[in-house]
This record gives C-alpha cells, structure tokens and sequence, in this order.
C-alpha cells in the first residue's frame, strides 16, 4: 500500500539521498542531497514529502511558499514506480498542501532540454512562461559553509 506522508529525518534520510542520487545524479556540491535535507530540514514548513510503499520510499516532492509564491522542488520517482500516477499524486498532494497554506500560484524550474519532464507537468496543467530563469549560487551556504570576514 502506497502512503504519503511527512519526511522523518531519522527513517528516511538514507533511502531519500540514495533515491536522489539515482534519479538526479546531482554533480554539484550545492546540490549534494544531504545538505539539500538538511536545509530543508531546518526550515521546519512541512511542505517535504515521500511516498512510501511497504516501508520503503519510491518518491519525494519538497514544495516551498514565502507568502507570495509556491515552489515544487525534488519531485523524484523511483525508476520502477514511473509511469504508474506516482508522479502526478505527489505534485497534487503537494498542490493541496500549498493551497491549505494560502498559495494562489505555483513554480517550477526544470532543464530546457528534459522534454519528457516538462510534457509531464504540462500534463498537469502547467505551462510554459515567458520568463528568464536566473541564479547564483551563494558558496558561503555550501558545503563548507564559511562566512567571509567582514
């Protein structure tokens, strides 16, 4: 039987970094998913969830609100729940936990080239905006979090 439920640190952080590094791959040290838990963590929003089935965790969706806007991040299936509706009850489960949060609209960031990403979410009544996607990556909140002197 198939549960979604809150993430626990303590039960499921090794199956959810091993799930993201399968799925992702995550090159990048900003993107090492035990930072990426830990910061989550830490924000204490219940807005990061798993999908479990029978104990072990063949999904995620973290979700993000600041008051203004939602954001869907880590939306990760296990290569053999794909194609099943996993996907699609994760992002909806998140929807409604942004709704209940008072979000009126929701984002999302995906590679230009992951076509197959993007025809899902489309799928799901999200579009394409004319927007430009722009980031920075702030090292002083790596790995090794360093504040420079001031």
């Amino acid at each position: 039987m198939l549960t979604i439920r809150e993430y626990n640190n303590s039960t499921d952080r090794a199956e959810v970094i091993a799930l993201w590094r399968q799925v992702f791959g995550y090159e990048t040290a900003h993107n090492d998913p035990a930072l990426a838990i830990d910061k989550k963590v830490a924000v204490k929003d219940g807005l990061f969830h798993v999908a479990a089935e029978q104990s072990a965790i063949v999904g995620t969706i973290m979700a993000g609100y600041d008051g203004h806007r939602g954001w869907l991040y880590a939306v990760a299936v296990h290569p053999e729940r794909r194609r099943t509706g996993l996907g699609a009850e994760l992002v909806r489960f998140a929807e409604a936990a942004l709704a209940r949060a008072g979000c009126m609209k929701i984002n999302l960031q995906l590679l230009a080239s992951n076509e197959a990403t993007a025809a899902f979410y489309k799928s799901l009544g999200y579009s394409v905006e004319p927007r430009v996607s722009m980031g920075k990556v702030l090292h002083v909140n790596g790995p090794e979090a360093v504040w420079p002197n001031e």
